[in-house]
């Protein structure tokens, strides 16, 4: 499979750019021009390793790891470095419950609002009073 860096990203689900973000932090790599000379000296062509790496940096973003975290996934892919593996998953899950714990009180919080909201017509809401500086 050869591409072109348009199709990498359509195959990827990911604008241009953002390869070339993950290229600049080496996340992927560049590939060499094949043929052509002068100007631009032809084509990058990308393979299915590119296209499974694309799609590894995608999923373990959104399983909230960030790019650091995903430059090191991938440096400990070549290993058999299970132990440190683990610990980045715990330190995102970690991560995660604290978000969620946050998420859970302020949907329990608006809930509250939007009950008080609708108990009365008389007044500010509160919805809109809870949100005043």
């Amino acid at each position: 499979m050869q591409l072109t860096i348009g199709k990498l990203a359509a195959a990827g689900a990911v604008g241009v750019e953002t390869i070339r973000y993950y290229q600049r932090r080496g996340l992927m790599v560049t590939p060499a021009r094949s043929g052509g000379d002068g100007w631009g000296g032809g084509i990058r062509r990308y393979d299915a390793d590119d296209l499974r790496r694309l799609k590894f940096i995608r999923s373990a973003q959104a399983s909230g790891f960030t790019l650091d975290e995903i430059a090191e996934l991938l440096a400990l892919e070549s290993s058999d470095d299970r132990v440190r593996v683990r610990a980045l998953a715990r330190q995102r899950i970690e991560a995660l419950d604290e978000k969620i714990a946050q998420m859970t009180e302020t949907r329990a919080a608006l809930a509250r609002l939007a009950e008080q909201c609708a108990a009365s017509d008389k007044g500010p809401c509160p919805i809109l009073a809870a949100f005043e500086p």
